[in-house]
């Protein structure tokens, strides 16, 4: 049970990273139209679109992304609370 919950932290770990390089991205023209740009967008815009519905853009900044960050490493934190109970 250690080994599964270590692999599913490590994965919202990674995930977590690739949502900020996506984010850092739109900083760059045309980033997000080369090829790891598309890659992340198919990785990352399933799980920023939701908290895009609910959070609009406050002018020309997006807050959503930081709050599906948030919420991101809280579950990281109930995945490591799991791993303690267990």
């Amino acid at each position: 049970m250690d080994f599964i919950l270590r692999i599913a932290g490590t994965l919202v770990e990674l995930y977590s990273w690739a949502l900020i390089i996506y984010i850092l991205m739109s900083w760059f023209p045309g980033a997000r139209e080369s090829s790891i740009g598309s890659v992340l967008a198919r990785i990352c815009e399933p799980f920023l679109e939701p908290f895009r519905r609910i959070i609009p853009p406050l002018g020309m900044i997006d807050i959503s992304p930081l709050v599906a960050i948030l919420v991101l490493n809280m579950a990281a934190r109930g995945i490591i609370a799991l791993q303690y109970y267990f």
